[in-house]
């Protein structure tokens, strides 16, 4: 994607590994700042969170930022975090991958933008059927994680599928390994339960021709643009998703119809050239101009007090 960006400004790209991101003033040093009209921060929020002296010194910062619905989840270590990280930081914009997440950040007073998650074009494509690739011999399936307590909704109602339905519970490399799993499931289950947007292994499934089943999101879906029963199909319980596998095997010209439009879709809408040119427009809007904190009450907001 920050490739991409490159078309429309002149990008220096710094990419850096765990330890460098754990000590950014330190990593940054030799940086001279004021050259750049604008800084896209865009790493791991364990990493940074406790950084915010260093970065709310720099000027026309953009946080991009794909977890921050853990912000909302009370089962995650991260909750309410992100909103005490974003406090510290009152002349930064951010942008978050959830339509709901955005507008929550919004009310408490954030300067939030929503961009969708994608896909690299480049690693996840419909494959031509060959010898070393069976087309479609996979009726129902998964890949991803499930153990994290952020995903006990997404585990539960995979666990109870499974229970019912010949679903397999897959996990691959990634690259190749990833993409020609994908190839091979004619139907895959995506099961967002609980988390509020959509995760990025949805459009690289439909990208890869799956006809996608998804949980219901609700303000996610008119967000993104996605069209229930034209691009994929969503269900709010078990027994919808069962009735949507029954109706697919019944109906395979139907199946390969959203398959088509579902990748058509991602196709046209979310690969990363594509949220590139979302994220330099966001790049090129005002900044907040927020005059710092002193004092007691610097201490305050440090701290999510105020």
């Amino acid at each position: 994607m920050y490739k991409s960006l490159g078309q429309f400004y002149a990008v220096e790209l710094l990419i850096l590994d765990k330890t460098a991101q754990r000590n950014l003033s330190k990593t940054l040093k030799k940086v001279d700042f004021s050259s750049y009209d604008r800084i896209l921060l865009d790493l791991n929020f364990k990493h940074i969170y406790q950084q915010t002296n260093f970065l709310s010194a720099l000027c026309g910062l953009l946080v991009y930022e794909e977890d921050a619905c853990q912000n909302y989840l009370t089962n995650s270590r991260w909750y309410s975090r992100f909103s005490r990280f974003y406090r510290s930081l009152p002349n930064a914009r951010i942008v978050v991958t959830g339509a709901s997440v955005a507008a929550r950040l919004q009310a408490e007073g954030f300067a939030v933008s929503f961009a969708p998650k994608g896909y690299d074009p480049a690693r996840q494509y419909l494959q031509p059927v060959s010898a070393d690739l069976q087309r479609r011999e996979i009726e129902l399936g998964f890949i991803g994680r499930t153990a994290s307590a952020a995903y006990a909704g997404r585990k539960e109602l995979l666990e109870q599928l499974a229970a019912a339905e010949p679903l397999q519970l897959l996990r691959t490399e990634p690259g190749d390994a990833y993409r020609q799993m994908l190839n091979r499931i004619r139907l895959f289950i995506s099961a967002d339960v609980g988390l509020g947007e959509y995760m990025a292994k949805n459009f690289e499934a439909m990208a890869c021709g799956c006809v996608l089943l998804a949980w219901r999101q609700g303000s996610e879906e008119p967000a993104i643009g996605l069209r229930d029963g034209e691009h994929l199909l969503l269900y709010s319980n078990l027994a919808e998703l069962r009735e949507h596998i029954a109706a697919l095997r019944s109906d395979p010209v139907r199946a390969q119809r959203i398959a088509d439009a579902g990748r058509a879709f991602v196709e046209a809408r979310l690969s990363y050239p594509h949220l590139a040119a979302r994220m330099a427009t966001l790049l090129a809007e005002p900044w907040p101009l927020v005059a710092p904190l002193t004092g007691w009450r610097a201490f305050c907001q440090r701290f999510g007090f105020i």
